[in-house]
Formats: structure tokens, sequence, C-alpha cells
């Protein structure tokens, strides 16, 4: 199975250096408009045992607009335009289109892309200090979602580490580099045109 997070996907900083988890979410929140990253990405089972290794670069642009790019082990292009996610699959040469809508706001991509409405869509706890990071636990109001509860870690006003957990056990970690808060970002990169032979499917 071929990496997927809606994070959307997703990245970063802001916070007074001594501040918790929670805190430097929501200054983050508050203060971040644009964003860009590289990042590794790791699936485990409910065991323990790796199931998927991969890594790529993001960018996306509150509220509502990322870029999420899957370049190894396997090409895949996650773009939100703010009203449509499209899910580009270069190997199968492949498009799956859906609407956005209210989905981003109940989705671990609503921590990093989403409007200021954090505390609609979850309950926000600071979870102490681990691998010299403050930490914070999200756990989404909507039971519905595919995640059932999303970690993040902070260093120095940067967000390091993202950690997801689904309702089946397995856990998604991320980790971040190359963090550019405000970055310069064009529009043209929250924009998807499907490759004219592409198979296009409509969710």
């Amino acid at each position: 199975m071929k990496p997927f997070i809606l994070l959307t996907s997703c990245l970063l900083f802001a916070a007074p250096v001594f501040a918790g988890g929670v805190d430097a979410l929501k200054s983050f929140v508050a203060e971040t408009r644009t964003a860009r990253a590289a990042f590794m990405q790791t699936v485990t089972d409910q065991n323990g045992k790796l199931r998927q290794k991969s890594e790529g670069v993001l960018a996306f642009s509150r509220p509502g607009k990322f870029r999420w790019q899957y370049q190894k082990p396997y090409e895949q292009l996650i773009v939100g335009d703010g009203s449509k996610l499209w899910i580009y699959d270069m190997d199968l040469d492949q498009v799956t289109v859906r609407k956005l809508g209210d989905a981003l706001g109940n989705s671990p991509a609503a921590l990093l892309a989403g409007n200021n409405d954090i505390d609609r869509h979850y309950v926000l706890k600071d979870a102490g200090t681990r691998d010299g990071l403050d930490w914070l636990d999200a756990r989404p109001r909507d039971q519905d979602g595919t995640f059932v509860s999303v970690r993040m870690g902070f260093a120095q006003n940067v967000l390091m580490s993202m950690e997801l957990k689904d309702g089946f056990g397995q856990t998604t970690v991320l980790k971040f580099s190359k963090l550019e808060k405000n970055a310069a970002v064009g529009g043209s990169e929250f924009k998807f045109t499907p490759p004219k032979n592409a198979d296009v499917i409509v969710d």
C-alpha cells in the first residue's frame, strides 16, 4: 500500500521558548501563514513492525491549501486547492479527486493548513516531554475520522515530529527538516491539472 496522509496532510513551529505543546500549536496557527519542509514518514503496525517508509517535501498556505509530494520510494502528489483534494499516483497514472469541504477540519491536515478553529475539531492537552521535545495530544471530536489521536512534538520553536494513530492500531510518524516558516509560495503550487491521458476518478 502506497503512503497517503491528509495530511494531508502535513509542519511547523512558532511558540514561546518555554511554552507547552498546546501553546506552541496555537502560536503556530496564529502566526504561520505559509511553510515549506522536507519530511520522512514511517508506518508501523500494532506490533511495531515497519510497514512503510517514505520521504518527500511539502508546502502549505493557510487556510486550506497544501502540496504534499512523496518522492521515495514511490512518487505520489497530493494537492489541496482550497475546494478540492487531488491525489495523483504517478506509477498508475491515476488521479482521484474529491471535495475538500469539512474533511480538512476533521483531519490532521487541519493542524497545519486549516483555519484557526482547532478547538472545534480537536480536544487538545499537553503531553509532557519526550526525546527532548514538548508534546501535545490532539483527540478528534469526530470519532468517524481515520485517526484516533495525533501527537505533535516541538523543540526550540520548531515542530519536529507528528505521531498519528489510526483505528487499526497503525502508527504513522512524520519527522520534519529544513523547515521554512512563512515561506514564499506561489498560487500555482496549489493548483493541479490531471495529465492528458491519466485515469480520473471522482470520489
